[in-house]
């Protein structure tokens, strides 16, 4: 297994830097598996979509195969958030989130030879087209519905403020690192929230050997530990975040965890 600090992940396809990332962290992730499923996947749209059509025709054939004849969507019921994103359990159940849907779809779309690309907006992961008439299609990776400004915009005020207004800024093209990061993050946060800590704490020290000094990382990582009793070391990290982030809020939060934790006081700024 090559050390992920040597994977170039904005020059392989997205769901392959996830599927890196996943067999780093479980020692079971079924990485030829998955492999062999996404290949019989591209195989099946090769022969149902018309290769010599333009871009958009083909987006639509595909969008179709996937979402109405495959079934790929939205998880329905109860459910773990991290079911819906391990690859392995997404392609299992056909139910995932945006950007586990997204990846998916994006990488057989890409050897289908299809123009699209991801875009992290505020919300969620989107998949953005550029038509020929020069326009943008903003496409909803969970169900294929196209995405008008005016639903963008409310998204936005919904999650950031009433008062926020849409620009093309927000709409940029995200490279693969960046969404593999967040990806990581909603599953460190699902497993903690599943009471899943050893896992979650193998995803926070895969995420820091990507980048060794996140005060963040170290941080959620000293919150796992508590979890899990390792009050000494977890003191470390705690310490390390309120001293690399003294303004921001939680600190005071963490400081009141360091506390309960050690009988020597917290020096206080």
């Amino acid at each position: 297994m090559e050390a992920i600090t040597n994977i170039e992940f904005n020059k392989i396809p997205l769901v392959k830097g996830i599927m890196i990332v996943s067999q780093h962290i479980r020692v079971d992730f079924p990485f030829m598996q998955i492999q062999a499923q996404l290949d019989s996947l591209v195989k099946a749209a090769k022969a149902a979509v018309d290769l010599q059509a333009d871009n958009e025709t083909k987006i639509n054939q595909l969008m179709h195969i996937f979402y109405r004849e495959w079934k790929f969507g939205s998880a329905e019921g109860i459910y773990a958030l991290s079911d819906m994103l391990w690859l392995d359990k997404v392609l299992a159940s056909k139910q995932g989130t945006p950007v586990s849907l997204g990846s998916i779809f994006l990488y057989i779309a890409e050897q289908l030879k299809i123009d699209i690309v991801p875009v992290v907006f505020p919300t969620q992961l989107l998949l953005l087209v550029k038509k020929e008439d020069g326009s943008r299609w903003y496409i909803n990776p969970l169900n294929g519905e196209t995405l008008s400004w005016h639903t963008l915009n409310l998204w936005l005020k919904a999650t950031l403020s009433p008062y926020s207004e849409l620009d093309d800024e927000q709409l940029d093209v995200a490279e693969n690192s960046v969404i593999i990061r967040k990806l990581f993050d909603t599953l460190k946060a699902s497993l903690m929230e599943e009471k899943k800590m050893e896992l979650a704490l193998k995803v926070c020290e895969t995420l820091l050997v990507l980048d060794p000094e996140d005060p963040y990382e170290i941080r959620d990582r000293g919150l796992i530990l508590v979890h899990l009793d390792c009050n000494h070391v977890a003191l470390s990290d705690l310490n390390y975040f309120i001293e690399h982030c003294p303004e921001d809020p939680v600190s005071e939060m963490i400081k009141i965890q360091i506390y309960s934790l050690d009988s020597h006081p917290v020096v206080l700024h």
